[in-house]
């Protein structure tokens, strides 16, 4: 990756060592050397081995001038080491290894650790290398590690020595002596208590490689010993050392399940009585028994570590910490094992960790727990490990050993604890959303005890339940309607018992549970609604609203159930959306009123006690959760003006009820907080706390803009109060006090009581970086499972599903589950929610409001009174922070000067003291808040702030050396320049960098780790401003990293165990890309800077650790965008091809990021590379685990670059993976033997549930979505193939004749594509099913029309027949989706459709299978299609409009395939109806209104039609443009049904004989309906919104056309708005439209100016018709002149002659509908319309000779009246005259657009005066001037001339047979005719060309007719003139005889043999040679046709005379 080197340099040129630029130097001489190295071959070391390695020794052992070997220089030094000895000679090595043990341990160099560290990093790397090859140094340099890794020596040093003793031993462990070895093992076991972290983490991996011990009976000890050593260090170790501490636990733990051989004790063997011992002897030896065992068993292992979690003396870091031991174990174990033993590891943690009992305490360690094993059980094994089979036992094992086991019901039975439940629920949650499709076995299994569990008498257990079971009918939605209609049912009993006096004592839990399940249900109908019938809403609607109807009635502890009940179901039905709330809106508002009544004095005066104050805040918290999903789901659209000042009202009241109970102070008894058995638990402080919570949220879902000023105002103090002052804080001030005078409080972050002071734990979620690999969000680049066990340490608050029910009754995305869902404690959700209303409510603040709002948030966190509760005091700055910085993000959002209020000085003056505070805080994320809310306040304030800020910040860097200060104003710096931006902020730039480069030298970590940050940010930010400070920048990077004080491992104790955890290189890595990214382009020209880069990242690349490697892959993405020239991509490919299939998660995600940014710059050299193996690695990835991102976007990418060339490889692959079975197809095939096969299905070969390599259990299994996947994969492969217009990919007989390769081709692959749908067809997941009828429907599409090469006429799908219907087939069976109904029903239309079976009778089952779904539509039930039943109303109407759909297409294609009528035919009186039906029904819907009957679309629930119509709106609104299409055909075609069916009737068989009548006299009864829906589609059309658009557009305009006809408008265009209405939209689609939709534009104007030819106006306005006149005018117009045409279209030049044409026929045929007397006027409009055409010069297309026909019609008939007559001629004139004048204005001019236009206009001019009727009179001169002109023309050169010829045969034939007016053509124009021959013939032999041969022949065409229709007599005197003029093209003499001479010597053979005598006598008058030439031609030609007769008879014989 570095610049190449073409030769190794062993000297070191020590005159560049002197300076700042040594350290560049010699780094650069070793990456170079480094590089030749890699390149070099033995014979190149030979000569510079010894120079080499001396000057690489001198490297890291010489003082001054040269730079100590810092990280890099020692790295590289022992790479160069590597490569020589692994190239070159090796007998030097023993020296070499010997010579750098010596350096470590020389006393000179005891102060100089950097040389020490050096040595024992190249004896390391060497060691690692060759230490097989020197084993005798072993015991040397184990003796010397041991003695450099003693706490006496610097940390580094120890560090280094721990590692090369693991690396040494890695090889030559065997060199250990025992002693020595016990020696090893004993220092590192005590080193594993070391204080320093580094040292620990080193030892880690030399006791790995040392495991076991040796002695066997020692193995447990050793065991059970380090996992103590372990566990104990886990309380002071960062995460870099748990990870490593658990390794080595997950190593030692895992090893104790290898199987070892045991030799069991021999027992004593007595000899029998009267035996002889010798005859004992001589019996045979046995051998010893032995026996194979595990040290421990799996239980057992496991138990190891529950044992340290469960020790009381447990600190919350260890607890965290042996999570992070079993994330180890786990991933050490493997999937195999945690598949095996799944069972018993659920068991394991449920048992010894869930429900011990130190866990089942504290709330805090409730949640803990189950946070932690679900980190390990869903994100880990759930998500990373187990294999979908695995997936699907996990379930099925979670339901039988916890879920079904409550209740107990048998004596002896133990139920569940709830603790063990909810985990239970919770994972099963996740594995149906992993699933995605639960099959059959999973059902069985699940919806019972679900369903059960929702009666649990624990809150928890409830909700937890609810929401799992809303995932399961996610998961498996024709479960969801029978769940639905079965709770609703139990809901309603337990109602009626809940009153009741013998009602059971858990009733209430059954209720409120049922009702959470329900509520849960209800909202999933949005994303489900094809699956249940909306009386089930209905029905839910109308309990609520009686159980609040009737809850006055009863007892406080009853109602309270119903009131919750009621409010939860009414919650969950708001997200069904406007179209159901909006009928119940007016009762909805009376409800909440009545529950959230205004708070009267009497109210604050009562003394009332804490249950009744519980019981009114819960009425009120319930009715407000209703109002928040009501403005969620339906805002803006039913939140109207009204309605928000009424809601805003409510709310107002809450707020003041709120203020109201606060000041009361109640105080809560000890037995009002015992909460009740199974309720939720919420104290008297909970709940106000959650009413609080529900407020803001209310107040924020409407909108606090439409809050007034006075509730805004309220708002904000309630919310400051909350999160930022003592009286917001709800927990023990006593305690607190306590904590604060003991000094025992330490952080926020430390508390475990579920509060924290009350500190909001909202997440500043905003990377300084930016740069996120795709797939993670930790900041670290660390894998998240740690990550997340990380965060652990610092979250006081553990947030979980049971807090808020309402999560129930939201409509999350269906991939929302899990940590998504989970919600904070009520206390501190009104905090976070305080917090957001503050962040929203403050920039809308006039400038007063602000300023006090500030001044009380900065008084608040200053308090006095807040010393006495450090605990509080942290919390209200960390919240103030917070909402200052969400407080900005909005700002910013606003517009500027509404948000540059916050930059005022009144206002950014309190809030930047109170910023500085919080950035100088030790506490990371109050710096982070800090220094993004000073930097967008800088933003927003003045030019005098910013440089205030700037000031503030370099004193306080200056003045304050606590690094956390300077680490803030590092951040801050950092901050500012990012968000004031970099012009802003230029000035600054240098004082902001020289700070930040100052900072970055500090040693202290936290210090230099922040600063580069920033850095990297300043860099990013100030972009090509940087540029004169990177190659400072450089140095100083560079320096950094030599620094030995920077280094993980470098400086004092305190300092090495802080930077483990500020990873200082990935910051380095930062800063570079930052600085690849400014350069840019401009790398490739400095050379240095290249280099320095270039080098600087391949180090990076090659470090350990995991986060430096990610960050050195994105600057190799962005250098292969710059200087990819410099990337060795093989190497690159080869490396992350290395990472794909590695452990290391973050680099395998970055990889695949990388390989995407490759595979789309350049695919071919990637597929060169990684070939079909590296895809197959990609897929196997994805199969592997799913959850890896970006995998699909690679392959996809790569695919549709590649797949054209070879689309077959493609297939293959895919073939592969689908021919592997999945999980739930084995589930399935288990538990119902389902067998599809039909005699269709056994014509592809092929079984479903078996694969062609095998059957049984060895078969491999795939992921269904990794079959998805493949399936996407080869429809992406059709389409592309099919848009590429590659012929030999559908066509084999072209391929062959092209010689290419069938095998690679696509059309070779049909019979495999087939059955890979067949395959997906039969499948249990719905999915897969889908995707593989749309792959069937591509092959159809595709090769419907590829001829079949074997057999002549017959088409290549004909035979294909049978196994298409087979795949076809399943999707008719009980168990389909109506999704994969409809698409089945297109697919057959597709096929009927496509030609490949023309005879009806062998359509067989497809055609049989559309028949009779089209035969169900037309009855008003629910539809059976196939063996599908139970389908609901909403998905029956579906499958109609599909149905219809499907039959609409067959009718279009009818059109251009005639077998499609006779289909078709039968069935036009059924299709008619429905079609118009499924069209009427449409429009009620798109009108809002109910549809008019139910006869064509069927039932749609009609108590809830509305709700029905939002379903199906899109269904209608993909079908109703082929519908109306179809409709169209019909109606052009004349179908007597159609008509009917538009009037409103049942047609009948009846009507198909009537003819139907012309016109009527009222429009029909659906005239309006479809007139509306085509009428709406013009309107909203947009000309730019692409080809569908443009197609619909087209399609209604075509609609328009026959629905204008009287037959069905009738009289509708007499009112007037309607027609102007019309008018006014075809004028502006006149205007906008594309020429393609103007064609049919102009064709519905005059069809509409036929309909309103008999209708006129009463306000005596002009005809209607005369408005469709000026419009095809002006389109005329547009379209003839393009400078007049405003509009960019991609129409072609065809297309504007098709539209002049049309244009010029529906003017025509408008005129004609006009009043007779203008039609003359019409006719000159016309004509002067196509004049702009003839004077066209800038059109470089020829549009006048392909639209002279519409001239042609135009001037056809001429008028009969003589002054109408004398009218047409003068418009004939002037068209002629115009004509010859724009021929006349091109004199003298050159070039294509002069010829086009005089040849234009001459064939015009003679197109005129051929088409004129006889009695039209003309003018001589305009005759003999239009001859004239040809005449000029015939003698011009170019190609003008052939057509001045044709234009004068056509004048001399209409002058002979034509107007009497021409009949002086033919004198006029023969002398032009015979001075262009005369011409020609001047022409030298051999010189005519082939036009001059047409020009001739032309020519003599006129000379024929001319000659036979003149008179016997007149013939002489004619051949008098043509004869001599054509014997001059007479060329005898010339062999072989030219073509022009034949033409000619023919022509007068046939005038000699027409007229003999006249031709004998011209002849004869001739000159003598004239004669003597036409003599010999005519002998040539009448001796060679008789030569050629008789040739074989007789010789040739040469006549000399006539």
């Amino acid at each position: 990756m570095s610049e190449s080197s073409s030769s190794i340099d062993a000297i070191v040129d020590e005159t560049n060592l002197g300076g700042d630029n040594g350290e560049v130097y010699i780094f650069q001489w070793l990456a170079a050397n480094e590089k030749a190295l890699q390149q070099a071959s033995a014979d190149d070391l030979k000569e510079s081995q010894k120079p080499l390695v001396d000057a690489l020794l001198k490297v890291i052992t010489a003082p001054e001038p040269y730079p100590s070997p810092g990280r890099p220089i020692r790295q590289l030094v022992a790479q160069c080491f590597a490569q020589i000895y692994t190239k070159g000679d090796t007998r030097s090595l023993f020296d070499t290894v010997q010579a750098l043990l010596k350096i470590p341990l020389d006393p000179k160099l005891v102060s100089k650790d950097g040389y020490r560290v050096a040595a024992l990093y190249c004896i390391g790397e060497l060691m690692k290398n060759f230490g097989s090859q020197i084993m005798s140094l072993m015991v040397e340099t184990t003796t010397a590690c041991l003695r450099l890794s003693r706490s006496s020596n610097a940390n580094i040093v120890r560090y280094h020595a721990v590692v090369t003793l693991e690396k040494a031993i890695s090889t030559a462990k065997r060199a250990l002596t025992d002693s020595l070895q016990r020696d090893v093992i004993k220092q590192m076991r005590s080193a594993l208590s070391d204080k320093s972290l580094p040292v620990i983490r080193a030892t880690t991996g030399v006791l790995i490689l040392l495991f076991p011990f040796g002695d066997s009976a020692k193995a447990l000890p050793d065991v059970e010993q380090l996992v103590v050593i372990c566990t104990k260090q886990l309380d002071s170790a960062d995460q870099p050392t748990r990870i490593a501490l658990a390794k080595l636990v997950a190593f030692v733990l895992a090893s104790t399940q290898t199987d070892h051989v045991v030799l069991l004790p021999e027992p004593y063997k007595k000899s029998k009585k009267g035996e002889s011992l010798s005859q004992a002897e001589d019996d045979e030896p046995t051998p010893p028994s032995q026996e194979v065992k595990r040290l421990l068993t799996p239980q057992e292992m496991l138990s190891q570590l529950a044992t340290q979690f469960n020790k009381p003396n447990a600190s919350r870091r260890i607890r965290i910490g042996i999570f992070d031991f079993y994330a180890a174990l786990f991933k050490e174990l493997g999937t195999a094992f945690v598949e095996a033993n799944y069972a018993l590891v659920v068991s394991h943690l449920m048992t010894e960790i869930v429900s011990h009992v130190r866990n089942t305490g504290a709330r805090y360690d409730i949640v803990l727990v189950r946070t932690l094993v679900g980190l390990i059980l869903r994100d880990l094994v759930g998500v990373r490990m187990l294999g979908e089979q695995a997936q699907i036992s996990a379930i099925q094992e979670l339901s039988k050993a916890y879920l079904k086991r409550w209740p107990a019901m048998m004596p002896g039975q133990t139920a569940p604890s709830p603790l063990v439940l909810t985990i239970a629920l919770r994972e099963v949650a996740g594995l149906l959303q992993q699933l995605g499709n639960a099959p059959v076995p999973v059902q069985d299994a699940l919806v019972d005890p679900l369903t059960t569990l929702l009666t649990h008498p624990v809150h928890t257990v409830r909700v937890t339940a609810a929401w799992t079971l809303r995932r399961f009918c996610y998961s498996t939605p024709l479960r969801l309607p029978k769940v639905l209609l079965n709770l609703v049912e139990l809901l309603q009993n337990d109602l009626a018992a809940l009153i009741t006096p013998a009602a059971p004592s858990d009733i209430n839990n059954r209720v409120i549970g049922r009702a959470y399940g329900l509520a849960g249900l209800l909202s999933l109908i949005p994303q489900r609604p094809l699956y249940v019938s909306y009386d089930i809403s209905a029905s839910a609607f109308y309990i609520a609203v009686q159980l609040l109807k009737r809850a006055g009635e009863h007892d406080v502890k009853i109602a309270k159930v119903e009131i919750e009940v009621a409010w939860t179901l009414i919650a969950s039905l708001m997200t069904l959306g406007p179209n159901f709330v909006r009928a119940h809106l007016p009762q909805l508002l009376v409800l909440w009123r009545n529950a959230l009544p205004k708070p009267t004095t009497k109210d604050g005066l009562s003394g009332r006690n804490a249950g009744e104050w519980i019981f009114l805040l819960a009425v009120r918290e319930n009715a407000l959760r209703a109002i928040y999903c009501f403005l969620t789901h339906n805002s803006p659209i039913l939140v109207t003006a009204d309605v928000a000042r009424r809601v805003t009202s409510l709310l107002t009241n809450a707020l003041q009820f709120s203020a109201m109970f606060s000041s009361q102070r109640v105080v809560e008894e000890p037995q009002d907080s015992i909460p009740p058995p199974g309720g939720r638990g919420l104290s008297l402080v909970g709940m106000d706390a959650l009413f609080k919570c529900r407020i803001f949220q209310c107040f924020s879902a409407l909108g606090v803009s439409k809050v007034t000023e006075s509730t805004q105002s309220s708002l904000l103090q309630s919310a400051i109060t909350l999160f930022a002052s003592l009286d917001g804080y709800s927990g023990s001030s006593v305690q607190a006090a306590i904590a604060t005078s003991s000094g025992s409080f330490t952080s926020v972050w430390q508390s475990t009581d579920c509060y924290a002071y009350g500190v909001t734990d909202i997440e500043i979620k905003e990377d300084l970086s930016g740069k996120i690999v795709e797939g993670t969000s930790d900041w670290l680049n660390r894998d998240l499972i740690d990550a997340s066990l990380d965060s652990m340490h610092n979250k006081p608050i553990l947030r979980s599903w049971e807090y808020d029910p309402m999560i129930l009754c939201l409509a999350q995305q269906p991939n929302t589950v899990g940590d998504e869902a989970d919600t904070s404690p009520a206390s501190t959700a009104a905090v976070n929610e305080a917090i957001r209303i503050f962040a929203e409510l403050l920039p809308l603040q006039d400038l007063s409001s602000m300023t006090k709002t500030v001044n009380q948030l900065v008084e608040a966190t200053a308090s006095a009174k807040a010393d006495k509760n450090s605990g509080r005091k942290a919390a209200v700055l960390v919240n103030s922070a917070v909402a200052l910085v969400l407080a900005l993000r909005r700002a910013a959002t606003h517009p500027r000067q509404l948000a540059e209020t916050l930059g005022h000085p009144q206002v950014s003056g309190p809030l930047a003291e109170l910023l500085k505070a919080v950035l100088v805080d030790g506490d990371v994320l109050l710096r982070k808040a800090g220094s993004e809310a000073i930097g967008r306040l800088a933003s927003l304030a003045g030019t005098n702030f910013l440089t205030s800020q700037i000031k503030t910040l370099v004193n306080e860097v200056v003045s304050n050396r606590d690094p956390y200060g300077r680490a803030g104003c590092a951040l801050a710096f950092g901050s500012i320049y990012n968000y004031v931006g970099g012009l802003a902020a230029g000035p600054l730039l240098k004082t902001t960098v020289h700070v930040l480069m100052s900072l970055v030298n500090d040693p202290h970590p936290v210090v230099n780790f922040w600063a580069l940050r920033a850095l990297a940010q300043v860099i990013d930010a100030a972009s090509l401003a940087y540029a004169s400070y990177v190659p400072s920048t450089l140095g100083l990077l560079l320096r950094s990293y030599m620094l030995e004080s920077h280094e993980p491992e470098g400086g004092t104790l305190n300092y090495v165990n802080m930077s483990g955890e500020l990873p200082l290189y990935q910051a380095l890595c930062q800063a570079i890309d930052a600085i690849i990214t400014v350069v840019g382009p401009d790398i490739q020209e400095s050379a240095k800077t290249r280099s320095l880069v270039l080098d600087l990242v391949h180090q990076f690349i090659r470090e350990d650790d995991d986060g430096i490697c990610v960050e050195a892959i994105r600057c190799v993405q962005h250098l292969l965008i710059f200087t990819p020239e410099h990337i060795d991509v093989p190497i690159l490919v080869t490396q992350f091809r290395g990472y794909l299939g590695s452990t290391r998660r973050p680099l395998k995600l970055a990889s695949i990021n990388a390989l995407y940014q490759l595979v789309q710059k350049d695919v071919m050299t990637i597929s060169r590379l990684g070939g079909d193996q590296l895809v197959e690695e990609l897929f196997a990835m994805l199969d592997d685990d799913s959850s890896v991102a970006g995998v699909r976007n690679v392959i996809t990418s790569w695919l549709q670059q590649t797949v054209v060339f070879n689309p077959s490889a493609w297939i293959d692959l895919c073939q592969r993976i689908m021919s592997r079975t999945t999980a739930s197809q084995q589930a399935g095939d288990a538990a119902s033997k389902r067998n599809d096969l039909d005699d269709e299905g056994q014509s592809l070969s092929v079984d479903p549930s078996a694969d062609g390599a095998g059957h049984g259990p060895t078969r491999s299994t795939a992921r269904w979505r990794t079959q998805l996947y493949a399936l996407q994969c080869l429809h992406e492969i059709c389409v592309t193939v099919a848009r590429s217009s590659r012929r030999e990919h559908l066509d084999i007989a072209f391929a062959k004749a092209q010689g290419i390769a069938l095998p690679r081709l696509l059309i070779s692959r049909i019979s495999d594509l087939i059955k890979i749908a067949f395959t997906a067809s039969a499948a249990h997941v719905m999915e897969i099913r889908l995707e593989g009828l749309t792959v069937l429907r591509d092959v159809i599409e595709i090769f419907a029309s590829s001829p079949d090469p074997d057999f002549e006429g017959a088409l290549l799908l004909e035979q294909y027949q049978a196994p298409i219907t087979a795949a076809l087939t399943p999707a008719f069976a009980a168990d389909s989706t109506p999704e994969i109904l409809a698409s089945a029903i297109k697919s057959c239309a597709v096929f009927v459709g496509s030609g490949v079976v023309k005879d009806v009778s062998r359509m067989g089952r497809i055609l049989k299978l559309l028949t009779s779904a089209l035969e169900q539509c037309q009855e008003s039930s629910l539809l059976r299609l196939g063996d599908a039943i139970d389908l609901g109303p909403n998905a029956s109407v579906m499958l109609r409009i599909a149905i219809l759909s499907a039959w609409a297409e067959l009718q279009i294609a009818s059109r251009s395939q005639q077998y499609l009528v006779d289909i078709v035919q039968p069935y036009n009186k059924v299709l008619a109806t429905q079609w118009i039906g499924s069209l009427r029904d449409y429009a009620s819907i798109r009108a809002g209104t109910e549809l008019l009957d139910d006869t064509s679309a069927g039932a749609v629930d009609s108590s809830h039609a509305s709700l029905g119509k939002e379903v199906l709106l899109p269904y209608y609104r993909d079908a109703w443009s082929v519908i109306l299409q179809a409709v169209t055909c019909a109606m052009e075609d004349g179908d007597p049904f159609i008509r009917v069916a538009m009037d409103g009737r049942e047609p009948s068989d009846a009507d198909a004989s009537e003819k139907v009548n012309g016109s009527t006299e009222h429009p029909t009864t659906f005239f309006f309906v479809i007139f509306g829906l085509v009428f709406e589609a013009l309107v909203t059309s947009s000309p730019d919104s692409g080809r569908q658009n443009v197609k619909n557009t087209v399609t209604a305009l075509k609609a328009l056309k026959c629905l204008v006809q009287n037959k069905y408008a009738g009289n509708a265009f007499r009112d007037v708005a309607i027609f102007e209405e019309l008018v006014n939209l075809c004028y502006r689609m006149a205007l906008t439209e594309p020429v393609t939709v103007q064609i049919s534009l102009v064709e519905t104007l005059a069809s509409l100016a036929e309909n309103v030819k008999t209708q006129s106006f009463s306000d005596g306005s002009s005809p209607p018709q005369t408005h469709c006149l000026r419009i095809c005018a002006y389109i005329l117009k547009r379209a003839i002149n393009p400078r007049e045409n405003m509009t960019q279209d991609s129409s072609t030049p065809l297309d504007r002659m098709r539209l002049i044409n049309a244009g010029f026929d529906a003017f025509s045929t408008i005129a004609t509908t006009c009043e007779a007397a203008r039609g003359l006027d019409y006719c000159t409009v016309a004509v002067s319309l196509y004049n702009e055409l003839l004077e066209d010069e800038i059109s470089e297309v020829d549009l006048v000779g392909p639209t002279l026909q519409s001239l042609k019609k135009l001037l056809d008939s001429a008028p009969s009246s003589s002054s109408e007559k004398v009218k047409f001629e003068k418009i004939v004139h002037g068209i002629l005259s115009a004509c010859l004048v724009n021929i006349d204005a091109m004199r003298g001019r050159e070039g294509p657009a002069c010829r086009k236009k005089i040849k234009s206009n001459v064939l015009a001019a003679v197109l005129i005066l051929t088409v004129l009727p006889p009695n039209v009179k003309i003018s001589q001169p305009v005759i003999e001037h239009c001859c004239f002109s040809i005449s000029q023309r015939l003698i011009d050169s170019d190609e003008m001339s052939i057509t001045a010829a044709h234009c004068a045969k056509t004048l001399i034939i209409a002058s002979i047979h034509g107007s009497p007016s021409l009949r002086q053509c033919a004198k006029l124009l023969l002398p032009g005719m015979i001075e262009c021959i005369v011409k020609i013939s001047a022409t030298g032999p051999g010189e005519t060309s082939e036009m001059q041969s047409q020009i001739v022949g032309e020519i003599f065409k006129a000379f024929t007719t001319l000659f036979t229709s003149t008179g016997e007599e007149q013939r002489p005197r004619l051949l008098g003139v043509l004869l001599p003029v054509m014997t001059l093209v007479l060329n005898p003499s010339r062999t072989p005889t030219p073509p022009l001479h034949t033409q000619t010597i023919s022509q007068v053979l046939q005038f000699a043999a027409s007229s003999p005598a006249a031709f004998k006598e011209v002849t004869g008058k001739l000159p003598n040679d004239m004669k003597e030439v036409l003599e010999t031609s005519v002998r040539q030609a009448l001796g060679g046709s008789k030569v050629n007769s008789t040739e074989s008879h007789k010789p040739q014989i040469s006549l000399r005379s006539f």
